[in-house]
C-alpha cells in the first residue's frame, strides 16, 4: 500500500506560491521544503546567508536538513534552471531587456570545492583563494531578474572534459543562450574586463 505524501510545511505565501511551481521536481516533500526554507532565508534581512544563520531564521532547529538537501536531494538543477527561466520569460514578455553581466566571487578554505583556486575576487577588490562566476541580469522597468551564471574554470583547476574559456569568452555563451531563450537586448552593459574583450 503506497502511502499518500504528506502536504508540505507552508511559510510565507509569496515564497509557498512561487516554490509551488517547483514542487513536482522533488521526489522528497522534506527537500520540497528546504527549497522552499532556502528561498525564504535568502530573502529575509540576515546579513551572512550560512546555512545556521538560514535555518534559525526560518524557524529550524538546527541546519542539518539544509545541509542534507543541498548534499544529497536528488533534483534535477537544469530542470529548475529551465524552469525558471521560462517563468522569467512569461514575466517579461515581448519587452528588451538591459542585460547586465558581472562577475562575483567568494573566498574559499581549501580546495575541495572544484575551481576553487587563488584568483582575482572583484567584489572583494584582491586575490584570495575563492571561486568566481560570470552572471547575467535582465532589467526591465526598474526591477532586476536573476537570468543565468557559469562558473568561470581556471586552467589549474580543469577536470578531464573541462574547456578553458574567459569571462569574457563565458559572457558571449550566456548572451546567445540567452537570445535562443528568445529574451530580446536592447543593451549590454558590463565592467572594464568584457569592454575592453
Amino acid at each position: 500500500m503506497v502511502t499518500p505524501r504528506r502536504e508540505a510545511v507552508n511559510t510565507v505565501g509569496f515564497i509557498d506560491n512561487y516554490c509551488q511551481h517547483y514542487y513536482s521536481i522533488f521526489e522528497d516533500v522534506r527537500h520540497f521544503e528546504a527549497f522552499k526554507y532556502l528561498h525564504l532565508g535568502m530573502l529575509s534581512e540576515i546579513p551572512q546567508k550560512s546555512l545556521p544563520k538560514i535555518a534559525k531564521t526560518v524557524g529550524l532547529k538546527s541546519s542539518q536538513s539544509l545541509h542534507h538537501f543541498l548534499r544529497d536531494a536528488l533534483w534535477d538543477t537544469k530542470k529548475s534552471r529551465e524552469m525558471r527561466l521560462e517563468f522569467t520569460k512569461i514575466l517579461i514578455g515581448e519587452r528588451e531587456i538591459i542585460l547586465c553581466v558581472d562577475e562575483t566571487g567568494d573566498k574559499k578554505k581549501g580546495k575541495a570545492t572544484e575551481y576553487v583556486t587563488r584568483q582575482y575576487i572583484g567584489n572583494l577588490g584582491k586575490t584570495e583563494n575563492g571561486i568566481v562566476s560570470a552572471n547575467a541580469y535582465g532589467v526591465v522597468d526598474g526591477i532586476t531578474y536573476p537570468l543565468i551564471f557559469q562558473i568561470f574554470k581556471p586552467k589549474n583547476r580543469l577536470k578531464p572534459g573541462d574547456k578553458y574559456k574567459t569571462k569574457p569568452q563565458i559572457a558571449i555563451d550566456m548572451i546567445q543562450e540567452l537570445k535562443e531563450w528568445g529574451f530580446k537586448i536592447k543593451l549590454v552593459l558590463a565592467d572594464s574586463l568584457y569592454g575592453e574583450s
